[in-house]
């Protein structure tokens, strides 16, 4: 499902910023799209912290094949083992572990998300372990679509912005947060093509 506002934002985008004018064309045809299930989108999410995509995907793909389903009543089913053998260090474990029983206790309110502003969904998922907030920021960008999220920490977005607007220099958070001002309301849409500058294939979650 790719966002029903990303023919504007990419409109405002582009009259907005010359950088960014230039990336919309340079991967016209290509958008942000969620898989749409919140749970499976926050295990892939925790799955993925501190290591490279490449790796996340190895694991990924273990975890796919040997559970059954991404479901909270799996992942507290399985034994720790288990989810070892797929590359999950023990961390990571008791982490997805928090996320199901979170879940399936019913302490994430996803019906009510769409009510919620951003910083209401972050401070619900922080209370998750393992979930801080360049997590919590990913997901409102990759699963709920939330147009206009900025990840001050991101490594990617840090080094994108470094490259085409800081003559190769890493910004600090002051001024990262300044260039994102004149992206808003679609701060998480010029994220997206930054990221894309850095790596063409899309990253669907």
């Amino acid at each position: 499902m790719t966002p029903a506002y990303w023919p504007q934002a990419t409109r405002d985008l582009t009259a907005a910023d010359d950088i960014l004018a230039g990336l919309i064309a340079r991967f016209a045809g290509l958008a942000l799209v969620s898989r749409g299930d919140p749970f499976v989108t926050l295990v892939r999410s925790i799955v993925g912290q501190q290591i490279s995509v490449k790796a996340a995907d190895s694991v990924w793909a273990r975890v796919l094949a040997t559970l059954p389903a991404i479901t909270p009543e799996v992942i507290l089913a399985s034994d720790t083992a288990s989810l070892r053998a797929c590359g999950l260090s023990v961390r990571k474990v008791e982490y997805v572990g928090d996320l199901a029983q979170h879940f399936a206790a019913g302490r994430i309110h996803v019906d009510h998300w769409a009510a919620m502003s951003d910083a209401e969904i972050i401070a619900e998922l922080g209370a998750v372990r393992g979930i801080g907030l360049w997590t919590a920021q990913m997901f409102l960008i990759f699963n709920q679509l939330r147009p206009d999220v900025l990840p001050l920490d991101d490594i990617g977005l840090q080094k994108a912005v470094a490259l085409h607007y800081c003559a190769g220099e890493r910004p600090d958070r002051r001024r990262l947060a300044g260039l994102g001002e004149r992206w808003r309301p679609w701060r998480s849409v010029a994220t997206w093509y930054l990221w894309r500058s850095l790596d063409p294939l899309p990253v669907e979650y």
